[in-house]
């Protein structure tokens, strides 16, 4: 049986992919476009040559860590959908700690990165702490938090970092994630080092959960907080340090942004989106840190991809916001896809 489970949680989210891909190469000819056309053209701009794969990695960093806070808090029995905000604090406490600190960078980067993973902690353990104390939900303050880093960053941004363009200066050299030689062998992307710090975090989210005391107490409370109290768990703390370390892991990937892909932080009109797409990340990922890896992996290949899709076959890049849809879809849904494997097992007509 045990093995039969994980049987279907490895082919939820493949067969998913398979009908997202498959109903939006539909619409795509219905809406008059090539979809074996556009496909290629979207599989080359994913891996089709060193510059696409080194792009594809580098969606992947912040994506990864989007799609672990979401997933650490799933696992733990909360919604976290306050990633977005959290990467914003996380983003700006980095690029602060580079701008404003001399040090060599062994020094220098780690520093920055916890700066972001303690400006998303502490952003996270707000929500956590409302919800312990006043059992307030955390869906509803986490995404009521996302507005408040939204402007709260622009307006720090004004008054006390603000360099020509709307932005911040660069962070120094000391604290950059770039990577001459990455960016050399894949013809200059813009490839960085976060994808490591974006790996160490799965294997950190893997051994706290299923390794650690800490973690069997935080995914029990998850199960039943009522049987976890009876049992002397302290519930409320575990709840505040589930949301601080899920915040943790988005205030993180705000600095791979910061320290590696820009550089530096602007002001920003509207959310990034990765937060939020690191939600879709976790779903397809079931929630497991390998999972979230390979989904960041899909959703980044899709989002470099598109561009290339479009100026070869002419397809709107809209459409592969449609497929990745169509794909959260049919994995929420994953009753349909059960019982669409259900009946190809048992030789039924569908």
């Amino acid at each position: 049986m045990q093995n039969k489970n994980n049987k279907m949680k490895l082919l939820v989210p493949l067969v998913s992919v398979f009908l997202g891909l498959l109903i939006g190469g539909i619409i795509m000819l219905v809406s008059g476009y090539k979809p074996i056309e556009a496909y290629v053209a979207l599989f080359q701009g994913m891996v089709g040559g060193p510059y696409y794969i080194g792009e594809t990695i580098r969606q992947m960093s912040p994506l990864i860590l989007s799609g672990l806070a979401v997933a650490f808090a799933f696992r733990t029995g909360l919604f976290n959908i306050g990633v977005e905000g959290q990467l914003l604090v996380g983003w700006l406490a980095a690029v602060y700690v580079g701008v404003s600190i001399d040090a060599p960078a062994v020094i220098h980067i780690p520093l920055a990165i916890l700066a972001a993973a303690v400006a998303g902690a502490l952003w996270g353990a707000v929500p956590g702490i409302l919800k312990a104390r006043f059992k307030v939900h955390e869906v509803i303050t986490t995404i009521m938090m996302n507005y408040i880093a939204l402007y709260s960053t622009n307006e720090i941004i004004r008054n006390f970092l603000l360099a020509p363009g709307e932005r911040t200066e660069n962070v120094k050299e000391s604290a950059s994630l770039a990577s001459p030689f990455l960016q050399s062998i894949t013809e200059y992307s813009t490839l960085h080092y976060g994808i490591i710090v974006a790996l160490i975090a799965a294997v950190i989210m893997w051994f706290l959960l299923w390794r650690t005391t800490m973690g069997y107490e935080l995914r029990a409370v998850g199960f039943n907080q009522h049987a976890s109290q009876y049992a002397g768990i302290n519930v409320s703390k575990n709840i505040v340090l589930s949301m601080a370390i899920s915040g943790a892991f988005a205030g993180i990937a705000g600095s791979m942004e910061g320290l590696g892909t820009y550089q530096y932080m602007t002001i920003n009109a509207a959310f990034t989106g990765v937060g939020f797409d690191g939600i879709a990340v976790a779903l397809l990922g079931a929630n497991s840190a390998i999972g979230v890896v390979l989904g960041a992996a899909l959703f980044g290949g899709l989002k470099i991809g598109a561009l290339n899709m479009q100026s070869i076959a002419g397809v709107p890049t809209e459409l592969v916001g449609v497929v990745i849809a169509l794909i959260i879809f049919f994995v929420a849904c994953s009753y349909i896809v059960h019982w669409l494997m259900n009946r190809v097992s048992k030789g039924g007509k569908i």
